[in-house]
């Protein structure tokens, strides 16, 4: 890459992305984005984040490394927030937090396993494969709740779904967790944070497993999974950013960005949530999910030619790219531009009841 200076890190030199103007302005556009669909969806818009640094030339584990670090930040003021209102429960999160360290250490270990052995080309596919499985995954089943609720049959089949069966296992040792009011078993809660480290490790996204994985696995309300979560994300975000900077994968400049927009879109996707239908705000999530998840697809065969696997041409290559980049910030632009659209008629249309309720209030007081 043009410009970039090189730094010694675990087997091989990765490079360090300069900080061109340009540069800075479209990373400080990835956190905004990020930070709006995050506090607009409720869900976290990092799993935007990482593909769109990639897609701007950082190598994939740095942008997992620059995801997994900048979350730390956020994760303790959304911690704190939801503390306050009483959404976490700290005998989850602790019962959560050795596995959850686990999950870390293990894909954090995989990732660089992976580097030496397969090139920063194979550690970006590896990563992009990670994203299309999550994020189609998580796209459909979404979308198939959606359409089961509009249907009316989401809790009318009389079938038993299978997270359900698998939250009613008496596994022991069973806790009870208060604040959750729920009954569940030890081992489950470890594997939810087993999962969630793993994942915010390879992907620097965990909570978007953490989350539904509290819910529907273990019958934790949505406001409490969610602080729950955050909670863990202080840990596993610090963890994962001391792994990573022991092998030169952080970069702080990056990292330091992404949450200056980051914060400036959390607030503005916060203030969309009290203007906009909840069904309204699921679709746009399943769309740009789905979206992201098709520009990770169209990039394998790129990786797959430059690991020499596949005969692509340069032509092709740039081809592909392109297409890709198009998925990718045309999800995140469209994305954003259709909630700040919402938010625009909502007030539009507050506004004028409240001038036509001002216009009645005066013929009442002249008549």
């Amino acid at each position: 890459m043009s410009g970039a200076i090189e730094i010694p890190a675990t087997v091989e030199a990765i490079k360090f992305i300069a900080m061109t103007p340009k540069t800075v302005i479209s990373l400080f556009g990835v956190g905004l984005v990020g930070g709006v669909l995050s506090g607009f969806l409720g869900s976290g818009g990092a799993f935007i984040m990482t593909p769109a640094m990639m897609s701007l030339g950082v190598p994939g584990i740095m942008a997992v490394a620059a995801n997994i670090t900048h979350k730390f930040g956020k994760a303790i003021m959304g911690s704190k927030k939801h503390s306050e209102f009483g959404n976490v429960d700290m005998r989850m999160g602790l019962v959560m937090f050795l596995a959850l360290f686990a999950g870390v250490q293990v894909a954090v270990s995989m990732s660089r396993g992976i580097l030496a052995k397969m090139g920063e080309a194979g550690s970006d596919m590896y990563i992009s494969v990670v994203f299309v499985i999550i994020l189609t995954w998580v796209s459909w089943f979404m979308f198939r709740d959606i359409m089961k609720q509009k249907k009316g049959t989401a809790q009318n089949d009389g079938k038993r779904p299978l997270a359900e069966r698998i939250r009613n296992l008496n596994l022991p040792p069973m806790i009870n967790f208060k604040v959750a009011g729920v009954r569940a078993s030890l081992w489950l809660a470890l594997l939810v944070g087993f999962a969630t480290g793993f994942l915010a490790g390879t992907i620097g996204v965990g909570g978007f497993i953490g989350v539904p994985a509290m819910i529907y696995l273990l019958g934790i309300p949505t406001y409490v999974a969610a602080g729950t979560e955050l909670f863990l994300a202080i840990f596993s975000g610090a963890q994962g950013a001391f792994l990573y900077s022991l092998h030169g994968l952080v970069d702080i400049r990056i990292t330091l960005i992404l949450y200056i927009g980051s914060l400036i879109g959390v607030n503005l996707g916060a203030i969309g949530t009290r203007v906009v239908r909840g069904t309204q705000m699921r679709m746009v999530m399943v769309a740009i999910i789905a979206m992201v998840a098709l520009s990770r697809l169209v990039m394998i065969p790129v990786y797959l030619g430059e690991m020499g696997r596949i005969a692509l041409s340069e032509g092709t290559g740039a081809l592909v790219t392109t297409i890709s980049n198009v998925f990718l910030f045309g999800s995140g632009i469209v994305g954003v531009g259709i909630i700040l659209f919402w938010m625009l008629q909502a007030y539009r249309r507050a506004g004028r009841a409240a001038l036509a309720g001002s216009e009645a209030t005066k013929a009442e007081v002249s008549s």
